[in-house]
């Protein structure tokens, strides 16, 4: 039983010595949470993460209600440096629309894409990278203790362009083409099981719908194949006010494939809204170590 406990204490800081360069042996997936980590997926690593989800929306104001289902996507890829990868990610919605203030319903179909975006990523500081976190394989608790240096969290900025279709029923009136988006990506590693990450987000920048979102997910490893996690997410423009609550877990089936599933539920009625997520992710592993 012991020795088990130390391999399995090796095992953990060897994944996270690996993560801290960037490149990972086993596959380093954003879902299932909507935050974005620090770090890239590493050069030469293609990686698509891909879900879908069913939806119930009813707003007790304006006595309305939506059903349907949408797929969500995102293709990374480590561009040249360990640093940088480039992105291509979108929400694309399904939904029958009700409105309920008069005698008989009036009932809508909609679908289109809530967002699709293109950007690159950068990690800009990684406090990980000179950092000696080689584990005490006769002290279990030293190796599990709180490190005030994890306090210093590594940074990324994301920089990237909404491609918005005119006459989109997800956004407000008169949204279309394209505008920026900028988000910068905090990841602190606390412990051999604990990571969080927090984004803030500014959103189709000089639009009509200008929004402001933040992200934090706190996830926590199970063993060497199951995490669980919790995520808040808020959203706050002129168009559109909300502040989310998602959980679930992710199971590692091989080096290069996750699978996924997550609940998220909100705290108000205009409108209540309830979601049930299940996806995937699967990386094409093409890196090569340098000399």
């Amino acid at each position: 039983m012991k020795k088990s406990l130390l391999i399995l204490i090796a095992f953990i800081f060897f994944i996270s010595n690996k993560i801290s360069a960037q490149y990972t042996e086993i596959i380093n997936s954003n879902r299932p949470g909507d935050s974005q980590s620090a770090f890239s997926v590493g050069s030469n690593v293609i990686q698509i993460e891909t879900g879908a989800y069913l939806l119930n929306e009813k707003h007790e104001l304006l006595d309305n209600k939506v059903k349907g289902m949408g797929l969500n996507f995102m293709l990374r890829y480590g561009l040249i440096l360990e640093e940088l990868e480039i992105q291509v990610s979108g929400i694309y919605q399904n939904d029958q629309f009700t409105d309920m203030r008069s005698t008989i319903d009036t009932k809508y179909n909609r679908s289109n894409f809530k967002k699709f975006k293109i950007g690159a990523k950068y990690l800009v500081y990684d406090p990980y990278k000179n950092r000696d976190d080689r584990p005490n394989l006769y002290s279990y608790w030293a190796n599990n203790k709180f490190k005030w240096s994890s306090l210093i969290p590594a940074v990324s900025v994301y920089a990237g362009i909404n491609i918005d279709g005119k006459n989109n029923p997800y956004t407000a009136h008169g949204i279309k083409g394209v505008s920026p988006i900028f988000t910068i990506a905090t990841q602190n590693n606390f412990s051999n099981n604990f990571v969080l990450i927090t984004n803030l987000i500014l959103d189709r920048i000089g639009t009509d719908q200008n929004d402001f979102e933040y992200i934090t997910t706190l996830t926590y490893a199970i063993n060497s194949q199951w995490v669980s996690f919790i995520e808040a997410h808020g959203i706050n423009s002129d168009f559109y006010a909300e502040n989310m609550l998602k959980f679930g877990a992710a199971y590692l089936s091989n080096e290069n494939l996750q699978l996924d599933a997550s609940l998220v539920i909100n705290f108000k009625n205009t409108p209540r809204i309830f979601y049930i997520n299940f996806g995937g992710s699967y990386r094409f592993d093409l890196h090569k170590d340098s000399e």
